[in-house]
């Protein structure tokens, strides 16, 4: 993150007019929604009790956990469908930028798997083996799913996309069917999209969170989800042409519910799955989307309520860097000993479990952390202080 911006130019610029200063509102409440939700799903108290709607399904299925990711993803494809039209007919410029952010995005992605450089082995700290660090992750995805977006929008424009799209979710389709195991290629120790990733990488440098190398954020599986960027995009650009009204929050909400029930169709045949990230998990992804998008300009533009929304503009206007503080944030404090334990589970042990039990003391820690990330984006912003890649 190498710029400091010290003007919001979304809302201080002063020749925007109101309705622009309104879209930019929006965009940055859905994006703060999303990072205070991810904050509280990665940061529980404790990972054996934790609320069913906080965890991620196991394999097949959906939880809202699981709308985290992709709806990070469909804010990126919004913001894309403002910053787009100043690259407009200059090729060297906007491939200079868009590689550049693309690659400090997946290198600060890399960061964040290796930090805090250490580990414990026998209560002593030692350096991590370098040579073992996952290599894709939350922050890769994004920066891929960002830069492949970027191209086929700057190169095919808005009907190439559309066709882009439903070739990658048919094509991904074909992928994981035709080279997944047998009967059910859609399986954990069967699917395509773990085979190619352990074509490509070394078993040490893929996930390992799901008792065998297998990695959710892996080469194929980035394929469908930049859909989820574009399907951002393709509702950014809707709304800038259509404004802020009651048909358009009605035409949005209905495209949401139809691409819903699509995905839902479309579940039959594939599975909706986020590890593996379905085509169908992307349609139905998207069409929850432009709904929560809908209910948010309903909100916003069209009844002009707007006392609730600061909280989650902070969080908004400081994504990337509230996300990534979250993860080291936690890291270091987790290298503070005290009495034989790192000092955030002293912290729970002592300050959560003592008077709540089991899933409420787990949540009202993550709930906890999440404000003290809240507060530090909310001094920032107090201070018009906006990091930007």
């Amino acid at each position: 993150m190498n710029k400091l911006y010290t003007t919001p130019a979304a809302i201080n610029t002063p020749q925007l007019t109101d309705n622009k200063i309104q879209r930019y509102l929006s965009l940055d409440v859905l994006r703060g929604m999303t990072i205070a939700l991810m904050i509280v799903v990665n940061t529980p108290g404790s990972w054996e009790t934790i609320y069913p709607p906080f965890r991620h399904a196991p394999w097949h299925g959906f939880t809202v956990t699981d709308l985290v990711f992709p709806t990070f993803l469909f804010v990126v494809g919004n913001a894309l469908s403002f910053s787009m039209r100043k690259f407009q007919g200059h090729d060297s410029e906007f491939l200079k930028k868009i590689f550049k952010r693309t690659a400090l995005i997946f290198l600060i992605g890399l960061f964040l798997n290796a930090f805090p450089f250490v580990t414990r082995v026998n209560g002593e700290l030692t350096l991590i083996d370098f040579s073992g660090i996952r290599i894709f992750g939350v922050l890769q995805r994004i920066a891929l799913c960002y830069g492949i977006a970027a191209l086929v929008i700057h190169y095919f424009k808005a009907p190439g996309a559309l066709i882009f799209s439903g070739l990658a979710l048919l094509g991904y389709w074909a992928i994981m069917y035709i080279f997944g195991d047998q009967p059910d290629p859609y399986t954990l120790p069967g699917n395509a999209a773990l085979k190619l990733d352990l074509w490509l990488l070394s078993e040490k440098n893929v996930y390992q969170g799901y008792g065998i190398p297998f990695d959710p954020e892996g080469l194929l599986s980035t394929l469908p989800a930049v859909v989820n960027v574009l399907g951002g995009y393709f509702a950014g650009r809707f709304i800038q042409r259509s404004g802020n009204n009651k048909n358009t929050v009605m035409r949005l909400a209905l495209a949401g519910v139809v691409l819903t029930a699509l995905g839902l169709i479309w579940d039959i045949l594939f599975p909706i799955n986020k590890p593996i990230w379905t085509s169908s998990y992307v349609v139905y992804t998207i069409g929850l989307d432009l709904l929560i998008l809908a209910t948010i300009m309903l909100l916003i533009e069209v009844a002009n309520f707007k006392s609730w929304t600061y909280f989650f503009e902070a969080f908004g206007k400081n994504p990337l860097f509230i996300y990534a503080l979250s993860g080291v944030l936690i890291e270091t404090l987790g290298l503070i000993r005290v009495d034989g334990r790192g000092l955030p589970g002293w912290l729970y042990q002592n300050l959560f479990t003592s008077w709540l039990s089991g899933e409420n003391a787990s949540l009202l820690f993550a709930i906890t952390y999440m404000l003290l990330l809240w507060l530090v984006a909310y001094l920032m912003d107090k201070k018009k202080i906006y990091l930007k890649i």
